[in-house]
């Protein structure tokens, strides 16, 4: 049996263990073990495995993910998303879809120091879907909303998925936070566009507001500008090389316990609370990524990844249109699991693609990140879908996918300038 057959059968074997609802960490260790097994000795695949798996899980640079999943927990534990929210409506209030439109930059502004689309997702929501079913909102809107704007969690940085995406195809965290500014600040701007569209086609879907006094603006600002001056300091501390990632992260930690200190939020309770859940989320990646490892190592050995990119760039078409098929490939991926475990899965895959074909590297994981973070609304798997639905029991599927496939547009417009202007992504760095 030729190598790309037993690879072939791997990834097979693979997905049916995931339908049958395998975590996807011992799925991908079970197939890469025993398909190494079968193509190598016993000992060069147990060899393979401890050498691989000890190597990843000892680097430096895999500290980064607990101190920056460790900054959100405390973050969100500090009350920070109510005040995000009351300052984005201060200023946006008067304005016809302004609950929607402060529901998007609410959760941009959540996802910059959370990194999560569930998270953002269900943060927000527990605060907008209440003011805008309140105000006279139309449902599918309100739905719509607060789920695509979670998605915005695993875009703008830091993200635990562009960590994932830097440590697989191994590349600088600090150029994928860097690079992704631009595109999350886009998609947002798109996002905030369509509601206004929506609005000016159909007023009585968002009503207007009541406008908001200077000093009431002014002093909604409280509490957020602290938060801002930390999101810049670890970003802008990244780009202007004053301290790798994994001590952007640390300075992240040290800045959220000195502003939640400074306001009287912290306590055992929320530092026992914080450590659970980093220890819990962190666990859960990392075993992620070792599974990975071991995925990744199987793949490497039966070639396949190769032989992939050697037959895409052998293709009688331009190569924008393979890479546009490897997206579509993406967004279905997205859509039928969770958008992390299918990165993981398929960056070995489809990176040696990208590759051949010319495409920067930064420039491809930044555009996989986005095109996965829509299966987050996508049918059937759509997880922000099912999170709003918990949050909101009156609420259909129906209304929730119908207000999601407002936003759609504003993902495929991001979507087809990046792949058109490249440069986008690049110019930061």
């Amino acid at each position: 049996m030729s190598f790309t057959l037993v690879a072939l059968i791997g990834v097979l074997a693979l997905f049916v263990l995931i339908v049958l609802k395998m975590p996807i960490s011992f799925a991908m260790f079970i197939v890469g073990f025993f398909g190494m097994l079968h193509i190598t000795s016993s000992m060069a695949a147990y060899n393979i495995v401890s050498s691989g798996i000890w190597e990843q899980l000892s680097s430096y640079s895999l500290s980064v993910i607990p101190l920056f999943i460790f900054m959100g927990e405390l973050l969100f534990r500090s009350g920070i998303t109510e005040k995000l929210f009351a300052a984005a409506y201060a200023w946006t209030g008067h304005r016809q879809g302004s609950m929607a439109t402060t529901t998007i930059l609410s959760s941009a502004g959540f996802a910059a120091v959370c990194g999560s689309n569930t998270a953002t997702a269900a943060t927000v929501g527990t605060i907008a879907l209440p003011e805008m079913k309140k105000f006279g909102y139309h449902r599918a809107l309100s739905a719509g909303s607060v789920a695509t704007g979670g998605t915005l969690g695993v875009i703008i940085p830091p993200s635990a998925v562009l960590i994932v995406i830097a440590l697989q195809a191994e590349l600088a965290i600090r150029d994928l936070f860097i690079a992704s500014i631009v595109p999350g600040l886009i998609l947002m701007t798109l996002f905030v566009l369509t509601i206004a569209y929506l609005c000016w086609r159909n007023p009585a879907m968002a009503p207007a507001g009541e406008r908001s006094s200077w000093a009431a603006r002014l002093a909604s600002l409280k509490g957020v500008l602290e938060i801002f001056a930390l999101f810049t300091l670890v970003l802008g501390g990244l780009f202007a090389g004053w301290f790798t990632s994994t001590e952007a992260a640390a300075v992240g930690c040290v800045g959220a316990i000195a502003i939640i200190g400074l306001r009287g939020r912290l306590s055992w309770e929320m530092l026992r609370e914080s450590l659970g859940n980093t220890l819990r989320t962190s666990a859960m990646i990392l075993m992620l990524v070792a599974g990975a490892v071991v995925f990744g190592r199987f793949l490497t050995v039966t070639r396949l990844p190769f032989l992939v990119g050697e037959w895409a760039a052998a293709l009688p078409l331009p190569a924008v249109l393979v890479m546009a098929c490897v997206l579509l490939i993406y967004v279905i991926g997205g859509a039928l699991m969770d958008a992390m475990g299918f990165l993981i899965i398929s960056i070995p895959i489809f990176f040696p693609v990208a590759m051949v074909l010319g495409y920067d590297p930064i420039w491809f994981g930044i555009m996989v990140c986005i095109v996965t973070s829509m299966g987050a609304i996508t049918p059937p798997v759509g997880v922000n879908a099912f999170i709003v639905k918990s949050l909101d029991p009156e609420l259909s599927f129906g209304d929730i996918f119908r207000g999601v496939g407002y936003f759609m547009s504003p993902y495929l417009i991001c979507i087809a300038l990046l792949l058109l202007v490249p440069e986008i992504v690049l110019f930061v760095l």
